[in-house]
């Protein structure tokens, strides 16, 4: 059904269908753009000033065109091929290096499964994931920051079958591999592309299983919605995350754009390499860009070429959108969604209004139905909160091997549980205003973290806030804040902070409790671990405000 422009009467956005879906595996992306563009700029490697390769390569600055870039993923899909059967499932456990994607395209080609897992997890993770995954090759990086990678990695599979890849010296073998003897199969766009495993902000993760089609498809919409084109897309976000790997890797792919792939997020660095390589898109999460604004006050970067910004993975507060158009001269555009949904929903557009964009995550992408329902799977009506739920092309196949998982997000009849919490306007727009699970009730009343979030945000001295429950005996759960202070500003009292809320907020919504933090526990995504601060605060090992 084609969603016309009427006035919407209930919290149900029907599916657009105006724009194709794009019956393409990753491989078959990957081929397209190398017959349309084969001399484009596909792929460019920015390390820190310094540091020595990754992968043993004699230098930290490679550049791919797509030509080459498809040349290097049939020749990975070949050696895999020799080694792996179609169907199996191969983890990479590494930063962002280029060996990372042509492996992604290589699998893709080779009708592998790729699992992709968090390299700041340690042995006993690692583990979990090979295991939950039932990985048959393991790919990973020898060391990342002082950590010891190929040690942790050896124990991670020891009393297993599970094959240990090295990265180091890697494409070099792979570029020397035999092609002969292995044909390269037909992929199903609809069959399986990648396990990513949630990131964890309540505790274990599982793994979504997601196709193909659903991946391609949506990076594209995302692109197209964002205006996007010939760009040069500068990505410190994370691979192993569907940012990394979907709307960033397969974004470009699909528009002929350069993909800047930042090996490890420093603001500095991420700076830079705007500037070194007239950098026009950016795909970075609030604390990323939060640290590019500090950045940005100790030296002066050409940064006059960015256009757009684009955030999600947690809510973007006012006064950083104010400070993005202010200080790094850009526009800022939202998305919303998760892993399970391949992974964006609703997205802003550059041509939406101020307003939208500052209070809204836009309208749903096309060819999804969205719709805000009560506890019972009732539609609501408009303006009225309940939880997000999605239902299209994008939706995983499951998680994998967590059949009952799987059945408490994905309904009988196709509808995806997001947990969120959000609302919907007469023309489709939507409002995210926080978790299921992170809502706070206080004496009875509904809390929503979000909306303290954003109010912290607005003080002059916080430069970032994270709001959460902490077990009370008289009111069940009180509400709890940790704050970052602006680099330069001066911190305030806990007092002068929950006046500053009263004058915003109801005062039974104002935080009783009071925390700050140099850094917060994140996810690899960047959302922050609420359940670890609430854990940190109950063992005093938060400091006191």
């Amino acid at each position: 059904m084609t969603s016309t422009a009427k006035t919407l009467t209930q919290s149900y956005w029907p599916a657009d269908d105006s724009r194709p879906l794009l019956e393409k595996t990753e491989g078959d992306a990957l081929r397209e753009a190398a017959a349309l563009a084969p001399d484009r700029l596909a792929l460019v490697e920015k390390a820190p000033a310094g540091w020595a390769s990754l992968t043993g390569a004699d230098r930290t600055d490679r550049r791919w065109t797509y030509a080459g870039l498809l040349d290097d993923a049939r020749s990975c899909a070949h050696w895999l091929l020799q080694r792996f059967i179609p169907g199996q499932r191969v983890c990479v456990w590494a930063p962002n290096v280029p060996e990372w994607v042509i492996l992604q395209y290589g699998a893709s080609l080779a009708g592998l499964v790729l699992v992709t897992a968090n390299p700041a997890l340690r042995t006993e993770e690692l583990r979990y994931v090979l295991q939950k995954s039932r990985a048959s090759a393991l790919f990973h990086t020898d060391q990342f920051r002082g950590s010891g990678m190929a040690a942790m990695a050896a124990d991670a599979v020891l009393d297993t079958s599970v094959a240990l890849v090295s990265f180091t010296g890697w494409l070099e073998k792979v570029r020397g591999a035999p092609a002969y003897g292995v044909l390269l199969p037909q992929v199903n766009p609809r069959g399986p592309a990648q396990i990513q495993y949630t990131s964890g902000t309540t505790g274990h993760p599982k793994g979504a299983l997601l196709h193909h089609m659903g991946l391609v498809t949506n990076a594209s919409y995302v692109a197209a919605r964002a205006g996007q084109y010939q760009d040069v897309y500068v990505c410190p976000m994370p691979l192993f995350h569907t940012a990394g790997s979907v709307m960033s890797v397969l974004g470009c792919v699909t528009t002929l754009s350069t993909l800047v792939l930042i090996t490890a997020f420093d603001p500095g660095l991420v700076l830079q390499a705007i500037e070194d390589e007239r950098g026009t898109r950016l795909g970075a999460v609030p604390t990323m860009l939060l640290a590019m604004l500090e950045q940005l006050k100790t030296r002066k970067y050409d940064v006059s070429s960015l256009k757009l910004a684009m955030s999600g993975g947690a809510p973007v507060p006012v006064a950083l959108t104010e400070r993005l158009h202010k200080e790094l001269g850009c526009d800022l555009v939202t998305v919303f969604g998760q892993t399970e949904l391949s992974p964006i929903v609703c997205q802003t557009s550059p041509s939406d209004s101020a307003t939208d964009k500052a209070h809204t995550a836009g309208k749903p992408l096309w060819n999804v139905e969205v719709r805000i329902a009560g506890p019972d799977g009732t539609v609501l009506p408009i303006g009225q909160e309940g939880e997000i739920q999605a239902r299209g092309y994008q939706n995983m196949l499951e998680y994998f091997d967590e059949p009952d998982a799987t059945r408490q997000a994905l309904l009988e009849d196709g509808w995806l549980r997001t947990g969120d919490l959000g609302t919907m306007d007469e023309r489709g727009y939507c409002k995210i205003t926080g978790r299921l699970k992170d809502m706070i009730i206080r004496g009875g009343e509904n809390i929503y973290p979000a909306q303290v979030e954003t109010v912290l945000m607005k003080h002059e001295a916080v430069a970032d806030a994270a709001v959460f429950g902490i077990p009370d005996d008289r009111w069940g759960e009180q509400v709890a804040a940790a704050v970052r202070w602006r680099t330069g500003a001066e911190p305030c009292s806990a007092e002068e902070l929950r006046q500053h809320c009263r004058q915003h907020i109801a005062p039974h919504k104002a935080p009783e409790h009071w925390f700050m933090c140099d850094a917060f526990p994140l996810t690899g995504s960047g959302k922050v671990q609420k359940f670890r601060l609430k854990d940190l605060a109950r063992d005093g090992a938060l400091h006191k405000l």
